[in-house]
């Protein structure tokens, strides 16, 4: 019973918010995204703690200690080897949601969680500064994966008039990852050194919580039409996710992008690569993935406290500060979450984008200027806040959206690697390269991420089309549009103008038809 069920269109597709769409969103973001955040954020108030027993361990084992150098680079290596971890989670991503789906995914690779937290956890019971570096890079793994199906996976069971406001529900939770960190860190909970095992594998919780319920919900509706070719379980889900919908004309609108489809295999990263057809919506991925890493965000969370402290103030309640810096990123990750519907997506990319390169470029006036105008110092505080608002309201989230809705079925898995790549590779590029950045330039490296938001926001202004409230069919026609109009100005030699297969993306073949019939006419 695998039949194309052929119904007539009835117009829009719409549907309200159910209970089913806010639990999945809520259980895949609070069991997955929310980890992210934690980890990026607990081991900054730990890290006496772990650097000593790192050296204790040798000690003991060698009857020497480490020297500042060396116990330096290896709890460098515990920080980093989580981006490193990342990276290769980003990369099997595609391989993973073709076998096993966007929801097996989430649930078969809890098991990286429970592993790692396990050996966190025990490290200082075993006596074994590797089982910290391990755990760590296995949480980098999980991560990396969850940054990318878990926005793939809301962006298709979520209809196209709430694709945006579930699709920023993960960066939510990436907030309320790094404020639970914060919070948890400080001296009253778990910030105390005989905590500290405990304070890194306190991630099994959350993860065991979406364990539990995450099964009962049903597989992607898209991934079992398109790539399952199973209708009824297609029917089945639609029905778990929908209330006072018209399922039979979301079914044709699938079943219209599966035909275009019928004949194309689920793209590789080579092959996306060289495909022409989609040029605009890779090119578009790669600047904001990398240009959401390289804004500088990182170097602002990494470098809060010292802002803090140049700012007069107290050390003893810096950690309280730092904290209240992780409500700001939840209140202005909700902002973006419930206006994105009504404001679009290219409003919250451009403004948040240029809300940062502004305060960055504050930042730099401040740090020159405060030694001959005390008040700065406050301004940098400001800019600090305003830097770290507007990357949660937009950049923070949009750009995992945008990756979903820019490309089809067949092409997202692989659109996902690429973004996810670049994503880890340039956070762990800003890791490296800022300490050197800052003692070069001093208080102008912050000119730097300034000039790369700005260009950013500019480019998705020229660029990047709105896709609030449009399927993904409709999506790529917007595009195919922009690579018609490209021809018709000579941006594109004329011979490439031929009637061709365009791999689905069948606007394309339509426009370059209309434009070689019309250049024939005298």
């Amino acid at each position: 019973m695998a039949e194309e069920v052929l119904i007539p269109s009835s117009g829009k597709i719409t549907s309200h918010l159910t209970r089913s769409l806010l639990a999945v969103a809520f259980l895949t973001s609070f069991g997955s995204s929310m980890l992210y955040g934690y980890n990026l954020a607990v081991v900054n108030s730990p890290a006496g703690y772990i650097k000593d027993f790192y050296n204790k361990t040798v000690v003991s084992r060698n009857g020497t200690g480490l020297s500042e150098e060396t116990l330096t680079l290896m709890y460098s290596l515990t920080v980093s080897v989580f981006a490193i971890g990342g990276l290769l989670g980003s990369l099997i991503v595609g391989i993973l949601v073709t076998r096993f789906g966007r929801k097996g995914t989430v649930v078969n690779t809890t098991v990286l969680v429970f592993i790692a937290g396990s050996l966190m956890g025990f490290s200082r019971i075993c006596g074994s500064p590797e089982m910290v570096i391990v755990g760590r890079f296995i949480t980098g793994i999980h991560s990396g994966i969850s940054l990318s199906v878990v926005p793939m996976y809301l962006g298709e069971i979520a209809p196209k008039n709430l694709r945006g406001f579930l699709g920023l529900v993960p960066s939510i939770f990436i907030g309320t990852g790094v404020f639970v960190a914060q919070v948890l860190g400080l001296h009253e909970l778990l910030g105390k050194e005989e905590h500290w095992p405990l304070f890194l594998s306190v991630v099994v919780v959350p993860t065991f919580i979406q364990l539990m319920f995450l099964p009962w919900f049903p597989e992607s509706p898209r991934y079992l039409l398109i790539e399952k070719h199973n209708v009824h379980a297609t029917i089945t889900a639609l029905k778990w996710y929908r209330a006072k919908c018209n399922i039979q004309a979301e079914i044709e609108e699938m079943q219209e992008e599966q035909r275009s489809l019928s004949s194309v295999d689920t793209f590789s990263v080579w092959k996306l690569l060289l495909d022409e057809t989609v040029r605009w919506q890779v090119l578009s991925v790669v600047v904001i993935n990398i240009g959401m890493q390289l804004s500088g965000i990182d170097a602002i969370w990494f470098y809060t406290n010292d802002i803090f402290e140049n700012a007069g103030i107290p050390a003893p309640e810096i950690q309280y500060t730092t904290a209240g810096t992780g409500i700001i990123e939840i209140i202005a990750g909700l902002i973006g979450c419930f206006t994105i519907e009504k404001l679009g997506r290219r409003p919250l990319m451009i403004g948040g984008f240029a809300v940062m390169g502004f305060c960055s470029a504050g930042i730099t006036l401040a740090l020159i200027l405060q030694a001959h105008l005390p008040f700065m110092r406050y301004i940098s505080v400001c800019c600090v806040v305003g830097i770290i608002a507007g990357f949660c309201i937009g950049p923070a989230g949009v750009p995992f959206l945008i990756t979903a809705e820019l490309f089809k079925q067949s092409h997202r898995p692989a659109a996902y690697i690429i973004g996810g790549s670049l994503n880890w590779l340039s956070n762990f590029t800003v890791g490296f390269v800022f300490p050197f950045l800052q003692k070069s330039a001093g208080a102008y490296c912050y000119l730097v991420f300034a000039a790369i938001c700005v260009s950013v926001a500019v480019y998705v202004y020229v660029v990047i089309p709105e896709t609030k409230n449009k399927t993904f069919m409709e999506i790529s026609r917007l595009f195919s549009k922009k690579e018609a109009i490209l021809e018709t100005q000579g941006l594109i030699h004329t011979d490439q103008l031929k009637l061709k297969k365009m791999n689905g993306y069948g606007g394309v073949e339509h426009a370059s038809l209309e434009f070689d019939s019309s250049s024939s006419v005298p």
